[in-house]
């Protein structure tokens, strides 16, 4: 199995089938091994320090070069005033035990408190989430910019809504090289899509076979995704899968499941009739996992302006 790759709005080429590291740190050898070439990764997955052990072992045994790796983390939201974004990619660059990120992106558009801890619990408050609510998107936005090109060679966004997009690009003239979303069959966020298709921002799509957040079953379950597997006699993470790239995006599936690893990672082409089949499973209301105001220790800020989000006290600061 080789790679396929797409391009980003900087010219650089980035592996459409990428392996998700959240929980999954174990998989990353197995993934590289069998040709994965794209990993996502984040210091909230608490588990940098860890892939870069794994890599400093591909790396030594001349399995891959750093250059043959296309390596994506994260600024997380504790680190969002401008003068700590150099010093969190600094820490990032330490544990992953290399010199430089392929793309460098804004994980949430939501800031907590500064500090060691990666989610404080507001102390005044018990149960929710300690947040910045002074910086701005664009001063982080512009803390990106200015971080060396030798150290990080795109920069992009995730989570980022299109008012979130307008608002740091108008007023920086910097233009994402990508956002990663939550992007599925059940949540296609079409208006989305279409504008970071029309600005060449890429799409990548974490979650696309749902998860375990919410009280709802995963996305490989449904009956329309496993009519279309069986039809096609592959497997329904495939499927899912093959929905995404069949709209352009990148998918980073993450699994510790060596069999599941290597499945993932195959090419598969949906047939417009097939791909149409596995999007009539939208239901009228989208179906979002991930919402940070209704985790378990609760994000008191409207990221999306969803329904679920109606009692949160804050919105995102722009500007």
């Amino acid at each position: 199995m080789s790679n396929v790759y797409v391009q980003l709005n900087t010219g650089a080429k980035i592996p459409q089938i990428g392996f998700g590291t959240m929980q999954a740190a174990s998989g990353v050898e197995i993934a590289v091994k069998n040709g994965y070439r794209h990993l996502d990764l984040a210091p909230i997955y608490q588990n940098q320090k860890e892939i870069g052990g794994t890599l400093k072992k591909l790396f030594d045994s001349g399995i891959v070069k750093r250059e043959d790796l296309f390596l994506t983390s994260k600024l997380w939201n504790n680190s969002h005033r401008p003068e700590d974004v150099p010093r969190a990619l600094e820490a990032t660059l330490s544990d992953l035990g290399v010199t430089y990120l392929d793309l460098y992106l804004v994980h949430w558009p939501a800031a907590c408190a500064r500090g060691k801890a990666l989610v404080p619990e507001d102390e005044s408050r018990p149960g929710y989430v300690e947040l910045d609510t002074e910086v701005t998107l664009v001063e982080t936005w512009k803390a990106m910019i200015a971080l060396p090109k030798e150290k990080v060679r795109a920069i992009g966004v995730s989570n980022f809504t299109i008012e979130h997009i307008k608002g740091i690009t108008e007023a920086t003239g910097v233009i994402p090289a990508a956002n990663e979303i939550e992007a599925h069959p059940l949540l296609p966020q079409d208006e989305l899509v279409q504008y970071c298709n029309e600005q060449k921002i890429r799409i990548i799509a974490y979650a696309s076979f749902g998860n375990n957040s919410i009280n709802r079953p995963l996305l490989i379950e449904n009956d329309v995704v496993k009519e279309v597997a069986k039809k096609l006699g592959i497997t329904e993470g495939q499927v899912l899968l093959a929905w995404g790239t069949y709209r352009g995006y990148c998918v980073i599936p993450r699994s510790v499941n060596e069999s599941r690893i290597i499945s993932n990672f195959k090419h598969v082409k949906l047939s417009k009739e097939d791909y149409e089949r596995v999007s009539s499973i939208c239901e009228e209301k989208p179906v979002r996992f991930n919402i940070p105001y209704c985790d378990a220790l609760k994000w008191d800020i409207s990221i999306f302006d969803g329904p679920e989000e109606k009692g949160a006290t804050h919105s995102v600061k722009i500007q």
